[in-house]
């Protein structure tokens, strides 16, 4: 086995080689996803109504962004239990936190749902080697070899540039099942430069995908029902403003009308903004008329894009609204639940595919912290409430259930309010001062007496 400073070679080579090439095939299509989520695409035109030289014009009304950034919006992570518990786990937390991750998270949401899929990576932090490292990936500079018969990561490439030395990839990691190897390009040769033999027995890497299906490990990206959507209305607004060039405002045509008509007070010739700007027009001759074209009525076009939102919604399951299309009146509170009910479903499967990965994330950063695997089932993934809820209505909900003959405890309460770790910690907090104020003792006040036997 090469060491440090040696070329990699033998079955690592091979490895590297083979993944590197599936690795390009795929950069041309990340680019093109990439591109229109930025909404900077290249819109195909028939070239009929308008020729190349007005490509200008065009103008993309970039509801990929939309379709993404509302789903992602949604996906927030609330904490994590250990297996067999149903209790917030606080090392965890404390991870997740530690390697900024309430931020992270919405990168690797965001590029799954962008791409199609995506990457995390766990490892050794040689800093702190209680806080292992977690470290959101792009599905553009990274692959995966996935074993078809168990759906296992085998092997793991990610190839990276410094934009300080050059664009090419001149930087790599190399995932295998016992072993993690940094690379660095010299002289054309990949010698290496770091390499951690963990013995995991897999890849430190967890591979999270959008819309999975049985044997497809590439996942779909979230825009690809609504991008041609995009494209057409994108040529309809390139020709609305072609239009409000040449035929939204009204044409006027002169008959027999004489040159001299148009020469200023001082006997010289007006110019053509001058002339077109007069307020009072007064023609020598007597068979000098003017009439006027009224402009074109650029309604069509509006009714298209209606047209184009309605499909993107029906596609998306994204409300009207998030096209554009709103009403004259704010939609009321029931009503806002019932438009997002689509979404809201929508949000809750991915959050729930999205979750496992999560639960495999963790699994690494508690075998990389404490040097043994959890045992049992994989970690479980909470997740705060996906729909918009009203506060008053839900506030009131919950202290109807836990007020009265009480159906929900007080933690119980606190979970329907959506409140993290650390709030819920503060709050027992308030609670063991007040106590400790009123009564002198930190006993909980609103805590049940404990029943006595006699």
């Amino acid at each position: 086995m090469p060491s440090v400073g040696e070329s990699l070679g033998g079955d690592e080579l091979a490895m590297f080689k083979r993944l590197r090439f599936h690795l390009d095939r795929k950069r041309a299509r990340h680019a093109e996803l990439d591109r229109t989520y930025r909404g900077v695409q290249l819109v195909r035109m028939l070239g009929l109504a308008i020729p190349q030289e007005l490509r200008g014009f065009e103008f993309p009304l970039n509801w990929n962004r939309v379709t993404v950034d509302s789903i992602e919006n949604r996906q927030d992570v609330k904490a994590f239990m250990r297996p067999g518990t149903e209790k917030a786990d606080a090392a965890m937390w404390e991870g997740w936190q530690a390697n900024n991750m309430d931020a992270g998270a919405s990168l690797v949401h965001r590029e799954t749902l962008v791409q199609g899929h995506t990457f995390v990576t766990v490892s050794t932090n040689a800093g702190d080697r209680e806080h292992p490292l977690i470290v959101p990936e792009s599905s553009r500079n990274m692959i995966a070899k996935i074993n078809p018969s168990n759906r296992r990561i085998e092997a793991a490439l990610r190839l990276y540039s410094d934009p300080w030395r050059s664009w090419a990839p001149d930087y790599a990691t190399l995932y295998l099942p016992d072993s993690t190897t940094w690379l660095e390009r010299d002289a054309g040769q990949w010698k290496i430069k770091d390499r951690d033999d963990h013995g995991l027995g897999r890849p430190p890497v967890v591979q999270f995908i959008n819309r999975p299906r049985p044997d497809d490990f590439l996942g779909e990206s979230e825009m690809a029902d609504v991008m041609p959507l995009v494209e057409m209305a994108t040529r309809v607004t390139a020709n609305l403003q072609l239009a409000q060039e040449i035929v939204a405002t009204p044409k006027v045509i002169l008959r027999g009308a004489k040159k001299s008509d148009f020469l200023g007070i001082d006997g010289q010739p007006k110019g053509e903004w001058d002339a077109y700007m007069d307020a009072i027009w007064a023609l020598a001759s007597k068979e000098a008329a003017v009439d006027q074209v009224d402009p074109a009525d650029l309604n069509n076009f509006i009714v298209v894009i209606t047209m184009l939102a309605q499909q993107a919604s029906a596609v998306t399951g994204l409300p009207m609204r998030y096209f554009g299309q709103n009403p004259a009146n704010p939609a009321a509170e029931g009503a806002i639940r019932a438009d997002e009910s689509r979404l809201v479903k929508n949000v809750e499967r991915k959050n729930r595919d999205a979750g496992n990965s999560w639960g495999d994330v963790m699994s690494l950063y508690e075998r990389f912290r404490t040097g043994t695997w959890l045992p049992g089932a994989r970690v479980t993934t909470e997740w705060y409430d996906a729909g918009t809820p009203t506060f008053a209505q839900k506030a009131d909900a919950i202290q109807k259930m836990a007020g009265g003959t009480p159906v929900l405890s007080r933690e119980g309460a606190w979970d329907e309010l959506g409140w993290g770790t650390e709030r819920k910690d503060r709050e027992r907090g308030y609670f063991k001062q007040e106590a400790l104020d009123i009564f002198g003792s930190e006993k909980d006040p609103a805590a049940p007496p404990v029943p006595t036997g006699g």
